[in-house]
């Protein structure tokens, strides 16, 4: 056998080495998260056997006498928790896998990797979201918060990214209005008190998760439509939105056949 000459040699160390590194890698617990569609949730129907809004004005209930014909659905991910140990196998296979994403563990879970502390903040973020949802739905319809009771129900689905679809859901138990036409409609939104719309990630998934629970259309905040596009599933329609009262009137325009805005 001839000898190795020193450049095979080194060539033979090197490929040992990357192929002892990769090993070690492919073993390594990396600080990602992998995601997938989540849940959806009827609004304007029942969630777990409750209503999930209910709404009443001097005591009387509203909207229960109406069932809508459509539905309007908030959309979720599910994320694997912080305690799961995610390797590089599971984040190739993330990243090839349309029906995957894998994010950093720190923008799934900001405030670290207690349970109890993402519960409490996961909780309190929902809360303020259905806080604001109230204040903007109301503030659309020109009523007070003295005047209108309202009580939403969907503890499952944590932090703020349902505010958008919890007010046009209480507008429609309000006004008496059926926004959906018949139609299926999901989306995602944080909302403030007066109305305004904004991102929320994941929003490829979440149109996953619409499209497979049958949704055709969904309202997505506009600075997120270029990541709504990039995997948007055949047969689901995107509508932009940056506030409450353009997603109404984009709703209004679609029941009516008009100019419905578009990414």
């Amino acid at each position: 056998m001839p000898a190795l000459t020193p450049r095979t040699r080194t060539l033979a160390v090197c490929g040992t080495l990357v192929t002892a590194l990769l090993a070690v890698a492919s073993l390594a617990p990396l600080p990602f998260s992998v995601a997938q569609p989540g849940d959806t949730a009827n609004v304007l129907g029942e969630y777990k056997g409750r209503p999930v809004i209910t709404v009443s004005e001097g005591g009387d209930p509203k909207g229960e006498d109406r069932a809508s014909e459509g539905e309007l659905l908030a959309t979720t991910i599910a994320a694997t928790t912080p305690e799961t140990t995610v390797r590089l196998g599971d984040v190739l296979d993330g990243w090839f896998d349309t029906d995957r994403a894998v994010m950093p563990r720190e923008a799934v879970y900001p405030v670290g990797d207690d349970p109890e502390e993402i519960e409490e903040h996961t909780t309190a973020q929902m809360e303020e979201s259905q806080e604001a949802a109230v204040a903007a739905a109301l503030r659309e319809l020109g009523l007070s918060e003295d005047e209108v009771e309202v009580d939403l129900r969907l503890s499952d689905i944590g932090g703020p990214s349902a505010g958008l679809l919890f007010a046009l859901g209480i507008v429609d138990k309000v006004d008496g209005d059926d926004l959906t036409g018949g139609r299926t409609i999901a989306g995602t939104g944080t909302i403030d008190a007066n109305g305004k719309v904004g991102p929320v990630g994941g929003v490829p998934l979440k149109t996953q998760a619409a499209r497979r629970d049958g949704a055709t259309v969904f309202l997505v905040p506009e600075a997120e439509c270029e990541a709504a596009r990039a995997e948007l599933p055949d047969g689901l329609r995107l509508i932009p939105v940056t506030t409450l009262d353009g997603a109404l009137d984009a709703l209004e325009a679609l029941r009516e056949g008009g100019r419905v805005p578009s990414c």
